[in-house]
């Protein structure tokens, strides 16, 4: 399944995708005890899921015919995707974990070795935004880049989570642009700071489109990754060239903090990093979820 958070009118609404609509979480049979009204985004059911509650909702959706479908739209609890904005499938997740140098091509193009062990930071939860939300290039920064990076959304929260159990932790997979500051980034290298300032900006994590459950997406350390800025391709791998698997990196982020419910992990991004500049388009796809679009402005 391919669950969103979209707006409507002003109004923001979790929902699953069927076919080119939308249908509202709150529709369907099972999802209607959950309470969407402080998170108006799919953390509430992120928190609650278990294979029973996404089994029903998987069968409810499967159940939905054509004319079902155009019923739900005309009770306004459907809506085509081309009418509706997307917004980032978690408004605020309760952590942002990025990994550093998690591409065997990516780490020599920055001068820096492979790590020996996950080099892990953490984005602020206002650097989220979502699809077709401006990524704001600050005037401080000379140089801000894009990144392309396949990202684990936590489901079952947990604490020194074993490798052999990570998979029954995960809720499903989305798409994050890690922009940086590149420019500040290699000067905070220089003085032996941490990357927070530097990945850290508002609007520096776009995510979205939307999450792509991990029953659908089977087999994530075999797939695609690209990025195009104005249509032209910059950078283009597979999850096989990472070097730390997805139950690594959460056996090794869980050994040292709690894992919580729509907490997300983006794993890394390959080789072919670039600048963007006032105006463009970049559009970061992942296999099996979909293509996540920002425009850059300048601040």
């Amino acid at each position: 399944m391919k669950l969103v958070t979209f707006e409507q009118n002003g109004s923001i609404f979790p929902g699953v995708i069927k076919g080119d609509y939308v249908i509202k979480l709150t529709s369907f049979v099972s999802q209607r005890d959950l309470n969407f009204t402080c998170h108006k985004c799919l953390l509430p059911l992120i928190e609650v899921s278990d294979e029973r509650r996404m089994g029903l909702l998987r069968d409810e959706l499967g159940s939905i015919s054509d004319e079902m479908l155009a019923k739900l739209a005309c009770d306004g609890q459907a809506f085509h995707t081309g009418g509706v904005r997307l917004r980032a499938p978690i408004l605020r997740p309760p952590a942002v974990f990025c990994l550093g140098f998690n591409f065997r091509s990516h780490a020599p193009e920055l001068k820096r070795p492979v790590p020996e062990v996950p080099v892990i930071f953490t984005k602020p939860s206002m650097a989220v935004v979502g699809p077709d939300d401006n990524i704001v290039l600050p005037r401080v920064a000379t140089r801000v880049d894009y990144e392309v990076e396949l990202t684990v959304v936590i489901g079952k929260g947990g604490k020194k989570i074993p490798k052999e159990e990570a998979y029954s932790h995960v809720f499903g997979y989305t798409v994050l642009n890690d922009i940086t500051a590149r420019d500040i980034q290699q000067r905070d290298f220089a003085l032996m700071r941490p990357w927070l300032r530097s990945k850290g900006f508002d609007s520096f994590a776009p995510i979205g489109p939307c999450i792509t459950t991990a029953d659908e997406l089977t087999n994530p350390m075999d797939i695609e990754l690209k990025l195009t800025v104005n249509g032209e391709q910059r950078q283009k791998s597979r999850t096989t060239d990472m070097v730390f698997d997805i139950p690594t990196v959460i056996e090794y982020i869980s050994s040292f903090t709690t894992l919580e419910a729509g907490a997300i992990i983006a794993l890394g991004t390959p080789e072919k990093i670039g600048q963007l500049q006032d105006g463009d388009l970049v559009e970061a796809t992942v296999e099996g979820i979909g293509t996540l679009r920002n425009k850059a402005v300048l601040e």
